[in-house]
């Protein structure tokens, strides 16, 4: 049995978990306004894998400087 195919297995069921837990809390709904901020909460959610129901709930906040008039 070779570990590269089971790791590869737990590491793409960690992130399906991950994004079923983002289709919950509704991450994937169209706003039309995205945010880098928002971007990030989304992926960093999908990461966190099946944690989120264990009570982690990962937020990102991120400022972008205004360009320059």
């Amino acid at each position: 049995m070779r570990f590269g195919s089971i790791g590869g297995v737990i590491v793409l069921l960690w992130l399906i978990l991950g994004g079923i837990a983002a289709f919950e809390r509704g991450y994937f709904r169209e706003t039309g306004d995205a945010s880098c901020a928002e971007a990030g909460t989304v992926i960093v959610t999908v990461v966190a894998g099946p944690l989120n129901w264990l009570g982690v709930n990962p937020k990102i906040t991120c400022d972008i400087p205004e360009p320059s008039k």
